[in-house]
């Protein structure tokens, strides 16, 4: 493993035992099931290291995969060093199942028989990195260990906040180190810390220095015992201010002197030096040579580049590692710390550096495979080469979009740019012109997330097709439409027939899209279609299918939108991205017409294809699984729902985790789970932006409902009118949900009440007739048609007005499969006719809604109806087990417990949290009305499923090389 390279320990960790308590702690949390993050920080040589060695050699002897990486200095323009380092740990046919992660792995330079398409590379390499970690942690836990952070580039860092974010139940501890001398108000990482330190699952570890006492019994394990006199050690600790490495080297010196008397120096850089110098000549010279080779010197390299003969390289070897001040690491070496080799490094001549960087260009030139191009970039600007760093940097720029490293693939681009014009060539250097390599650079900026540097980079460019096509799409994303629309007409008026048109009429076509030029987008899309085809570009194909289907659907011509969808799912192109988008539109229009069958099955190979290829976390994987979980909810499967919600955090820090998070409160809330009151505490925060506040404040609303606050509910209703658009078809809901807090409010139907009840309805009508300008909505969906007659119907019932057939159409307008508003809809239709004195048919309601609501596991609306049945002396429904309130999960669980398994063997055998367990056996025990795991499972023969939930099969990762 890697972190058996670092130094042995060579004493008892003294003077940490808080601090290595704390991250042992975040790791025996993620041993049971609660993912951790610890970040380590303290100045340099405080002993970071030495805590987080500690850290790894207990996690190894405690069963742990320990995974570890190291940042390098060339900060930013080599990525993913850390990750790739710690892949070498893991098995190498996991890693090879995953084609993103395969391009790290030794000896394929990046790469692959697949070629990044879409800009996704990088999403995909995230979401295969989660999986992988996933899969690992499923046989035994993970430490996942980073070092040197205040070196880490822009896309380490960007997967550090990835993982910390989406990490949860996995039993995996991530762990991280970093110079906080480093951390200047300006550099990157500063930010990014402020940012991680706020979230529940970071445990922050700061080292100060090391107290007096310990420094002396650490000195005093490690000294010899020449040196070990209490004066000698006094006066080092002294000098050293509790930084151990600076101890140690102190302590180094005086055991080279043996004598106590001879003068030290005073800085750290003048001490490590001063050790240097006692190196022989040659020693020193390779020693040297290792200082420019970076983080690592390979053994062949740096005999090459030192200029030695072989048996004088290997006896100079010899006495560095011997003096401590090289290590060995695999076929090569590493310095001892970090600092010692900024201060070798730091005392070459300039002469002398700059031939020793031209040494290294030249041999890394020469053969390949001894390093990357970013390497080979940082030696040839180091030496003044800059036809050669031109050349490298090119190449760096594309290997590092090979890699899914758009922000690194941006600098290196950048870096070319700003070296064209100053070598003679550069085409024949780069193999490119000016316009594409900036071309590239762009799309790799917009990659990264800056979208405005990408148009700046573009407009800077000659305004090509290929260019305008771009612009126009990156204008568009940062919603400006007339620059988008002038770009996108300007790409189609200068492409030429055949693949580039193609391109820009379908981009010309999704631009349209929001306005309200809607024929005109209609006839382009058709143009791009037609000029793709007969290109055979199948990418730009199925973007104009998707347009024109998304044209049709506001049209109201739901069948066509739908026929044109499924050629697009049918025959899937290159570009993931448009595959997904296809996938997930489908799946949408075939959720709001109410087939929700075809729905599932659409969104399930969505969702399929989001996870085989990486990208559960991208914009459109995401959406697919908030539908899948929707049509869950809606056709009353909530035990899979929430299956699916497991993966949504409750903590949420980010506007895109919020919108997550509060899906999960639908069934949280229509179960009356506790969970729904933390998660509404995390998301509130986040209530100003409409998506979010629709969710969670929408469903805040119905909880306060269900507590029996209808003033509350009818704040929260207030607050939505206030930040969605009149014209959003979701005031509907906002509006029903409002209607029927202002019928419980129990005023009987005041003047002010009916007022605020017609304004609910009318604004309820507006937004499900009116379209954005004030234009014509296109058809409602059928979810939309229900919740307007639940809306209707509300209105009703504060008047006094309502009857049977008001709440029939409205449970009607719910038969398409929505299960749980059919049985709401019951529950008031019951209320009905028992106030029309139709008793028996009130019965027979009321016994369906409740069947409904106990299959659900739906408490509020159960204790709803109890209570309805209570005062209208319904006869109660024939004695059943208990266990008739057991959901499917549950009783997955009884029959495990039965078994005698412990929490903890119940989720590894059901792949859930031990958490979830832990509340499922609470569940259990209230439900059944016992108090112990014992009594309950001495029902089991009653209660519990004819035979026991066997363990899913451990299958081999897919083969996802096809993906």
């Amino acid at each position: 493993m890697a972190w058996r390279a670092w130094r042995p320990a060579e004493s008892a960790l003294i003077g940490r035992s808080a601090e290595l308590d704390r991250l042992i702690g975040v790791a025996r949390a993620a041993a049971e099931g609660s993912a951790g993050v610890a970040l380590v920080g303290g100045d340099a040589g405080i002993g970071k290291t030495r805590l987080v060695t500690e850290l790894a050699e207990w996690a190894s002897g405690a069963g742990f995969m320990v995974m570890a990486g190291q940042c390098a200095e060339l900060g930013d323009a080599v990525p993913y060093l850390p990750l790739a380092d710690a892949l070498r740990d893991a098995p190498l046919d996991q890693v090879a199942a995953w084609p993103v992660l395969r391009r790290l792995l030794p000896g394929t330079r990046g790469e692959t028989d697949e070629e990044p398409v879409g800009g996704l590379t990088q999403q995909r390499l995230f979401g295969q990195v989660l999986a992988l970690l996933s899969d690992l942690s499923a046989e035994q836990p993970v430490l996942f260990l980073l070092e040197d952070l205040h070196w880490a580039d822009r896309s380490t860092r960007d997967l550090l906040v990835f993982l910390t974010r989406m990490l949860q139940s996995e039993r995996v501890c991530l762990a991280g180190t970093y110079r906080t001398d480093d951390i200047h108000r300006r550099h990157p990482l500063r930010p990014l810390l402020a940012e991680l330190r706020r979230l529940p699952i970071v445990v922050p570890v700061e080292l100060g220095p090391l107290p007096p006492d310990a420094m002396a019994d650490h000195l005093a394990a490690l000294a010899a015992p020449a040196a070990a006199s209490t004066g000698s050690i006094d006066s080092i600790v002294e000098r050293a201010g509790g930084n151990a490495f600076y101890a140690e080297e102190l302590l180094a010196a005086r055991d080279d002197d043996c004598d106590e008397d001879a003068g030290l120096p005073e800085g750290l850089a003048e001490l490590l030096l001063s050790r240097v110098e006692r190196l022989s000549e040659p020693a020193q010279q390779a020693l040297r040579a290792a200082s420019v080779a970076g983080r690592r010197a390979d053994h062949d390299l740096l005999a090459r580049a030192a200029g030695l003969e072989e048996s004088g390289f290997d006896e100079a070897l010899r006495e560095i590692v011997s003096r401590g001040l090289l290590l060995r690491d695999g076929y090569g070496y590493v310095f001892r710390h970090a600092l010692l080799r900024e201060a070798v490094y730091g005392d070459l001549l300039p002469g002398e550096r700059t031939r020793l960087h031209t040494r290294y260009a030249a041999l890394l030139t020469a053969d390949p495979g001894d390093g990357n191009p970013a390497e080979l970039a940082y030696h040839h600007l180091a030496s003044h080469d800059l036809a050669g760093a031109l050349a490298a940097s090119a190449e760096a720029g594309r290997r590092a979009l090979r890699l899914g490293a758009p922000a690194e693939a941006h600098r290196h681009f950048d870096q070319a740019l700003g070296l064209w014009d100053r070598v003679p060539d550069p085409e024949r250097l780069t193999g490119t012109d000016r316009t594409t390599l900036g071309l590239r650079s762009a799309v790799a900026a917009a990659d990264s997330g800056d979208n405005r540097r990408a148009v700046a980079q573009l407009k800077e460019l000659p305004p090509t097709a290929e260019v305008n096509e771009r612009l126009a799409y990156y204008l568009t994303e940062i919603e400006d439409a007339p620059g988008a629309i002038h770009a996108a007409q300007a790409a189609v008026e200068a492409a030429p027939d055949g693949p580039m048109q193609a391109h820009a009429l379908a981009t010309y076509a999704r631009v349209l899209y929001w306005t309200t030029r809607h024929d005109e987008g209609t006839d382009l899309a058709a143009r791009a279609l037609s000029v793709a085809e007969a290109a055979g570009e199948a990418d730009a194909a199925n973007s104009a299918l998707i347009s024109l289907a998304a044209y049709a659907s506001t049209a109201g011509d739901r069948a066509t939108a739908e026929r044109l969808l499924k050629r697009v799912t049918s025959r899937p192109g290159p570009d993931l991205s448009t595959n997904l988008r296809g996938l997930f539109n489908l799946a949408r229009l075939q959720y709001e017409a109410g087939d929700l069958a075809p729905a599932a099955h659409t969104a399930d190979r969505g969702v399929r294809l989001a996870g085989e290829t990486g990208l559960s976390w991208s914009t459109f994987g995401t959406e697919l699984r908030f539908l899948r979980f929707l049509i869950h909810y809606v056709l009353g499967e909530w035990d899979d729902a929430q299956r699916v919600a497991a993966g949504f955090p409750i903590r949420v820090g980010t506007e895109a985790e919020a919108l997550l998070s509060s899906f999960a409160l639908f069934v949280e809330v229509a179960r009356g789970q506790p969970a729904a009151e933390e998660r509404l505490s995390w998301l509130r925060k986040f209530q100003r932006l409409p998506l979010i506040a629709y969710m969670s404040r929408g469903l805040e609303a119905e909880h306060a409902l269900w507590r029996g606050d209808p003033a509350a509910a009818l704040a929260h209703v207030q607050a939505l009118i206030e930040i969605v658009e009149p014209y959003d078809p979701v005031l509907i809901r906002i509006c029903a949900i409002g209607l029927a807090a202002l019928a419980e409010t129990g005023s009987g139907g005041s003047t002010a009440d009916v007022d605020l009840a017609d304004d609910l309805l009318a604004r309820a009508r507006h937004a499900a007739t009116t379209g954005p300008g004030s234009g014509a909505r296109g058809p409602l969906g059928v979810e939309g048609l229900a919740w307007l007659a639940r809306a209707e119907a509300e209105r009703h019932r504060v008047r006094g007005t309502a009857t049977p057939a008001t709440w029939a159409r409205v449970v009607t307008a719910f038969d398409y499969g929505f299960s749980y508003e059919v049985a709401r809809s019951r529950w008031r239709l019951a209320e009905s006719l028992i106030t029309a004195g139709d008793r028996p048919a009130a019965a027979d309601e009321w016994k369906a809604a409740l069947t409904t609501a106990r299959e659900l596991d739906a408490t509020p609306l159960i204790d709803a109806l109890t209570a309805l049945g209570r005062r209208a002396r319904f006869a109660p429904s024939p004695s059943t087990p208990a266990s008739d309130n057991l959901t499917h999960r549950e009783r997955e669980v009884l029959t495990l417990v039965a078994e005698g398994l412990t929490n903890r063997e119940i989720a590894e055998r059901l792949f859930i949290a031990q958490k979830t367990v832990s509340v499922h056996v609470s569940n259990i025990l209230a439900k059944l009305g016992v108090s112990t795991r014992t009594q309950a499972a001495a029902l089991i023969t009653r209660y519990a499923p004819a035979a026991p939930a066997p363990a899913p099969p451990r299958s081999a990762p897919p083969d996802r090389t096809a993906s």
